[in-house]
């Protein structure tokens, strides 16, 4: 029987019903009931003698706000995108090494590079698929099981597990298994005015919830704002969109390299001559053989169907471009497992009518991860599958990089990424991408993500298969070391090829003779740069629309060209660019929103002088 409680009732309940040593599972992302967490949170730290376990991933908090020029940008930003976003407490007490005795957090994954300098979430993180969450966590005890719901009117007698089904309906039979055996195991709900309603395999009857919070939350969802789309994930997007199969099936993640490729399939479809022409400038010829093998650049006759963990912005854009329109039964035309978005993600699935909603069903995480349980049913709906995932580091022999240094930091976790690299495998005509950016640069310093070897990987070498980075496509399936090498060779940035030829060569692991084709030692940013100017309208740097203003995104660029090109600490560099700035009345608005037009003071002169450096080199 549900019982209806404030929240304040309900942590009482909690304390009352179990036993000292609570051990609470919130789901991943964005379904935690925040004002209930924080509250419990607030009484166990007061009760010595209790015990609290919190089991969850991707603890989502505002982004640090820094100091300097990034504070002035960030600050009026989260204020306006977060506005009450009812932070929760326990994560700036993780950030800070300062969690009460009796209280623990494990994570099995993290907001990327949040807790890096964490000694205690680094400490009790836990390295697990995601598939196997449901199965770890119970092990552990779970007693309580707390998350955000959604109600609609035409469903009185339901509420939908919405954002967040993925590990709840995993964990819904084994504890009914530990209850009949005499084990006290709550679920508690709240519902959130702004989650929209997921009908399908999300539902729950009301009676499963044995607590209810009776209050409506209706404060800000997290949000995740779209960032910038650069040269280096567009051309990442276009060879990527080259690979998938009309009739297919696609899993792609959140972030910049997803949504490339989602305005690269977006173009393949409604401007189709104009991404052949592109195409034909980039010259995708050394990989035409692939392309036509296993995938296609002309606009989608079948459609596709979408089968992804996360439900990202790019799935639904292509849903309503009609991109993604093939069904696998009862009209469904998308599997998620949980979703994430910017606010404006949310809004479009409130607006669509519940019905419509029905194209998107949201089920437990081992459907869409795994291919064992209904496994026939999946091969059938799974064809041609294209699961494409991101990674910061290759190695020359196939190892790819995603989720952890070379000295065992975690910035974000293992997640799905394993289990869809493993499905691109099992699944006949399916396969694995991995986007990687050829090289990234710091405080001037410019480095190559494809590497002779580093000291931890995520996708071992023996499960490599497609790696896509702004140069090409390199097919590594079935290949030896020395043609794995010599494929990666031709797609990383020519600076940095002879160095890694000569190392391959060292380790006996390519012939001394080996001369890399004339074609691939122009990989530079300059052709690439020289490819967009003459397709300018196909390289959108927003192409699922953004929360910056136009003033913000001129800042933004010229921000990130700030921290790419100079070592803040280096005060002569500084103070070269301070020196061949533009005047500020050329960025009136620019400078006032980061109050920079009269600066007050030598600091804020730099300031203000770096910045128009920035702006002048990227506005």
């Amino acid at each position: 029987m549900t019982h209806r409680c404030s929240i304040e009732q309900a942590v009482d309940e909690v304390l009352a019903r179990l036993p000292a040593h609570i051990h609470m599972g919130l789901p991943l992302g964005l379904g935690k009931p925040n004002a209930f967490v924080n509250a419990l949170y607030a009484r166990i730290r007061q009760l010595p003698e209790r015990h609290l376990s919190i089991y969850t991933a991707l603890s989502l908090g505002r982004p640090d706000l820094g100091e300097g020029l990034q504070r002035r940008f960030l600050e009026p930003f989260i204020e306006r995108v977060f506005a009450d976003y009812e932070e929760l407490e326990y994560v700036a007490d993780l950030r800070n090494d300062r969690l009460p005795a009796n209280i623990r957090v494990e994570q099995f994954f993290m907001q990327p590079g949040s807790l890096l300098h964490s000694a205690t979430a680094q400490q009790d993180y836990v390295s697990s698929n995601y598939s196997h969450a449901a199965r770890d966590i119970n092990a552990k005890g779970l007693n309580l099981v707390a998350q955000l719901v959604a109600e609609d009117s035409q469903r009185p007698n339901h509420l939908s597990l919405s954002c967040n089904p993925d590990i709840t309906l995993d964990l819904l039979p084994m504890i009914e298994r530990r209850r009949a055996a005499g084990e006290t195991i709550l679920l508690l709900g709240q519902v959130h005015a702004e989650l929209p309603y997921m009908p399908g395999h999300a539902e729950l009857p009301r009676q499963n919830f044995d607590l209810l919070i009776d209050t409506v939350e209706r404060r800000r969802l997290f949000s995740t704002p779209n960032m910038p789309v650069t040269t280096q994930d567009h051309f990442i997007g276009l060879h990527a969109s080259a690979l998938v199969h009309d009739g297919g099936t696609l899993q792609i993640g959140i972030g910049a390299m997803g949504d490339a490729l989602t305005a690269a399939l977006l173009a393949r479809q409604d401007d189709n001559e104009a991404y052949q022409a592109l195409l034909a400038d980039i010259d995708l010829q050394p990989w035409q053989p692939l392309i036509t093998r296993e995938g296609g650049t002309q606009a989608f006759d079948q459609g596709l169907y979408g089968c992804s963990e996360m439900f990202v912005n790019g799935l639904l854009a292509l849903l309503e471009a009609g991109i993604i329109r093939r069904s696998v039964g009862d009209g469904v035309l998308v599997h998620g497992g949980f979703f994430l978005g910017p606010q404006a993600f949310y809004q479009r699935l409130r607006d669509m009518p519940l019905a419509a909603r029905k194209c998107i069903d949201m089920r437990a995480i081992s459907y869409i991860n795994e291919l064992y349980g209904e496994e026939s049913l999946k091969r059938s709906q799974r064809l041609d599958a294209r699961f494409i995932n991101t990674a910061f580091t290759m190695t020359l022999m196939g190892a790819g990089v995603a989720d952890q240094l070379e000295n065992g930091r975690v910035l974000s976790g293992v997640g799905g990424q394993y289990n869809f690299v493993a499905q691109g495998h099992a699944l006949e005509g399916a396969r694995s991408i991995l986007l990687v950016r050829s090289w990234r640069e710091s405080g001037g310093e410019v480095s190559s993500n494809v590497v002779w070897n580093y000291g931890h990987c995520t996708i071992p070498r023996h499960l490599r298969d497609i790696v896509v980075t702004e140069y090409g496509i390199a097919d590594l399936r079935g290949q030896t070391d020395a043609e794995t090498i010599r494929r990666l060779l031709a797609i990383s940035d020519s600076r940095f090829q002879p160095e890694l030829i000569a190392q391959a060569q060292k380790a006996g692991k390519l012939p001394g003779d080996f001369v890399l084709a004339p074609r691939f030692t122009e990989n530079t940013p300059q052709r690439l740069q020289r490819i967009r100017d003459a397709h300018a309208r196909l390289f959108p740097e927003y192409p699922l629309g953004t929360d910056f203003t136009d003033e913000e995104q001129d800042l933004l660029r010229a921000l990130n060209w700030l921290k790419s090109k100079f070592k803040l600490s280096e005060v002569l560099e500084l103070g070269k660019a301070a020196l061949d700035a533009p005047a500020p009345e050329t960025y009136p608005q620019q400078l006032a929103r980061m109050g920079l037009t009269q600066p007050q003071g030598l600091k804020e002169e730099l300031y203000q002088r770096l910045l128009l450096a920035g702006l002048g080199a990227t506005v």
